[in-house]
């Protein structure tokens, strides 16, 4: 639980309601990097790298999403993140 305690410190605002876009955002990109530290170890694991690419995927659909309804929100989240925007937003 103190992974989850972590992660819910870092969470913009304080929001800890997973159903916030951004708290949704967080917690993809800290299981998208156990499973990068995964992979680096196990580089054959094919069902862990589909894995990867839908959440990946599902990531970068609720970054779109977030950068359509609130940009200073998406910003700040891509800030804390340290991940790079999407293009041409």
């Amino acid at each position: 639980m103190d992974k989850y305690k972590s992660i819910g410190a870092q969470l913009v605002g304080g929001n800890k309601d997973t159903g916030f876009t951004a708290s949704q955002i967080y917690y993809l990109t800290h299981q998208i990097l156990k499973l990068t530290s995964h992979l680096e170890s196990h580089s054959e694991d094919y069902s862990s790298q589909r894995g990867l690419r839908k959440l990946l995927g599902k990531r970068r659909r609720l970054l779109i999403y977030l950068s359509d309804e609130n940009t200073a929100l998406y910003t700040k989240v891509v800030k804390n993140l340290g991940i790079r925007g999407l293009k041409g937003r």
